[in-house]
């Protein structure tokens, strides 16, 4: 049961919904009591007129005279000055404490100083956030939408933040304003609720929108009391913060990091420097990572860009309505998308609505947003369908790097909206990280930094049985050295030592197999939101025989990313040594056309090879096969189950000479050797295995 709220001689009942004056009941409408209550509610501060058409018109787009109508109304019945107007700022019952808004003498208590209209000036920790794509939600199902926030609010924002010290200022879907005395506790409170609210969203509650996400900008800067509103250089730091973030994310500034390093168990990874828009000056950008480090202090990587970065551009329409609403989805659908991926860097929605239907120069555009890639798109009409062309360029030479038509039936708009944005995402990470290879090529190979040595090793991390790879795997060890804190980077290393293993060109004594699995489980310490390393960990363990708790990590990625084309493959890999072959089809199926354009195709391949070969489609698993050694002739992987499905298809003169390939490049290949570390499981391993005898492979 609520307790009820007494103020002066008036009583409230939430759950009657009643008011009582001095005991007697009146009678009030349902939104001017529903603006009762919440004023009610937060007596301790002034509440905006934003968050009042929050509270009492959850989810809904109304006029603000609305308001001052309720307000009116309560006034005829409550008197007149109950509830008091504070003038650029809100309202607040009568008897609330309002803020100062100027400097008093200490000799006169009461009396202005003589420089009256000198505004007031403080050092102030600001959090600013809102909810990733409220305006789609509501657009999807307003009543869940407005219940799901409502629940946020209440229940973790107002409950949790006093508990920190936090002061709210605005509490809406749209802006999420908050004081805090300390930095420190500013972080806290910002990854508690990020932690709440991940564990509400996994929860099996159905009222709860599994669609909730939060971006969280913390900024210590210096503010102006200005009517009691709180502006300046740390609100606009704390907007430019939030507009950056992506998903789930808390971002802040070195000023931050320097008060929070050593006191909690968090880090701080570098984004790089940018230009905040609001401020207008560059700054360090950091986000905060849960997951401590060992000094849980700022990440020791360069402050250069982190990650790729990438603005999606409103999409173009000429039609009516329909295409212009949609085109805006589109856009917000895709950035969302794309925010999954952490090997990007996605600017925000809210700060590319400004190019709308403007004729810009996009070099121009990718320069105001500190962006090397663009992503744009237009939006047709063409009774009863929609077309929508995407493309993804290079945003200094304009180069076209990806492009792709979509269509579809105008009634299936919003599947639509979402098959097209996991397609788009699916397609532009693999394309940009070539790109960003191909970059670093070009550059001296005397100013390493962690991320440029990641991308130096992806240039040579598939050509097998070459010096290019062994370089890769010394690439990524650099890597490491120059940031211990880098998932992706163990995560990498972890792939490299499971292929150099699972190769058979170095002797197989499990020491390369021990530190894949060790590098892939440091990486999901580092950072388990992270899907790719997430599902490269679950195939370490797989490689281990441990499917169970593979399949585990790959559910998890794909609960985190459904855009993963990693995650699907690998988990198929998985699939695939269990013998439930047509859930690995169906999984690989799934991640090729995410990712036609993959570099893991040969070994996506592969895999529909191996899922035929367990499924005693030998005909299906050597075609499949033969393309995997076509995209990379060297892969051992593919050969060795091409020999032993070319013997099960009577292809006994073919097995055997491609036998002897596998043999030139792994003289001590030993069939009983593989079989002890493959990871297949009975009885398809002994097929496999009698396979390869029969084929002239030594035993």
């Amino acid at each position: 049961m609520t307790q009820a709220k007494v103020f002066q001689e008036f009583e409230i009942r939430p759950d009657e919904r009643s008011l009582l004056v001095r005991g007697k009941r009146l009678v009030l409408g349902a939104r001017a009591f529903d603006v009762l209550l919440a004023l009610a509610e937060r007596t301790d501060r002034v509440v905006s007129k934003a968050e009042l058409l929050d509270l009492a018109w959850p989810g809904v787009v109304v006029e603000e005279n609305n308001l001052t109508v309720q307000i009116s109304a309560l006034r005829r019945i409550l008197g007149h000055d109950t509830i008091v107007t504070v003038t650029g700022r809100g309202y607040r019952l009568n008897g609330t404490p309002s803020a100062p808004l100027v400097t008093t003498d200490p000799g006169h208590p009461g009396e202005a100083t003589g420089a009256a209209a000198r505004l007031l000036r403080r050092l102030a920790v600001i959090v600013q956030a809102d909810v990733v794509g409220w305006a789609r939600l509501v657009a999807r199902d307003p009543t869940l939408a407005a219940a799901a926030w409502k629940r946020v609010r209440v229940e973790l924002i107002e409950r949790t933040a006093p508990q920190f010290g936090g002061r709210p200022i605005e509490l809406t879907a749209e802006r999420i304003q908050l004081e805090f005395s300390s930095a420190v506790e500013a972080v806290a409170w910002a990854i508690e609720i990020q932690q709440r609210m991940a564990e509400r969203r996994h929860a099996s509650d159905p009222t709860e929108s599994q669609s909730v996400h939060l971006r969280i900008g913390i900024a210590v800067d210096d503010v102006i009391v200005d009517d009691g509103k709180l502006v300046g250089d740390g609100v606009n730091v704390a907007t430019d913060l939030q507009l950056s973030a992506g998903h789930d994310e808390i971002l802040t500034t070195q000023k931050v990091c320097d008060f929070v390093a050593h006191k909690i168990g968090v880090g701080f990874d570098a984004m790089g420097e940018r230009l905040m828009r609001q401020s207008r000056r560059p700054m360090h950008v950091f986000r905060v990572v849960t997951t401590p480090r060992r000094d849980a202090g700022p990440s020791m990587r360069p402050a250069g860009v982190r990650v790729a970065s990438v603005a999606v551009l409103p999409f173009s329409t000429d039609g009516p309505a329909v295409e212009a609403y949609f085109g805006d989805g589109i856009t917000e659908e895709i950035i969302a998308s794309l925010s999954l991926n952490r090997a990007l860097f996605v600017i925000a929605h809210s700060s590319t609505l400004r190019y709308r239907g403007r004729d810009v120069d996009l070099a121009s555009v990718a320069d105001e947003l500190g962006v090397r890639y663009l992503v744009t798109g237009s939006v047709r009409r063409a009774d009863p369908k929609v077309r929508i062309q995407v493309n993804l360029m290079h945003a200094a030479d304009q180069r076209i790097l990806w492009q792709q038509p979509f269509g579809g039936a105008i009634e299936d708009l919003f599947w639509f909206q979402s098959e097209i944005a996991a397609k788009v995402a699916a397609a532009v990470a693999p394309q940009v990280q070539d790109e960003e290879v191909a970059r670093v090529r070009h550059r001296p190979t005397d100013s390493y930094d962690a991320y440029d040595c990641v991308l130096r090793a992806l240039a040579g991390i598939y050509q097998l049985g070459t010096p290019e790879f062994d370089t890769a795997g010394e690439m990524l060890k650099r890597a490491i050295q120059l940031d211990p804190g880098y998932a992706q980077a163990h995560a990498h290393l972890a792939w490299w030592y499971s292929l150099r293993d699972g190769e058979g060109r170095t002797p197989h004594d499990g020491n390369a197999g021990r530190l894949a699995l060790d590098h892939a489980l440091q990486a999901v310490r580092l950072d388990a939101r992270d899907a790719w390393v997430l599902s490269v960990a679950g195939y370490m363990l797989s490689l281990q025989k441990k499917h169970a708790q593979s399949l585990d990590l790959f559910e998890q990625a794909l609960a985190l990313n459904p855009s993963c084309a990693a995650a699907w493959a690998r988990s198929a890999a998985t699939l695939s040594y269990l013998g439930r072959a047509e859930e690995s089809l169906e999984r690989l199926q799934r991640a090729m056309r995410l990712s036609p354009f993959d570099q893991h195709m040969f070994w996506h391949l592969t895999i529909c090879g191996g899922a035929c070969f367990v499924a005693g489609r030998y005909d299906e698993a050597t075609g499949w096969l033969a393309k995997a050694l076509r995209l990379n002739p060297r892969f051992n992987g593919a050969r060795r189950v091409q020999i032993a499905a070319l013997v099960r298809t009577g292809e006994l003169a073919e097995a055997r000479e491609l036998a002897q390939e596998l043999l030139a490049d792994c003289p001590e290949f030993s069939v009983s050797e593989f079989g002890q570390w493959s990871p297949m499981q009975q009885p398809y391993l002994d097929n496999l295995l009698e396979a390869l005898r029969q084929a002239g492979l030594p035993d």
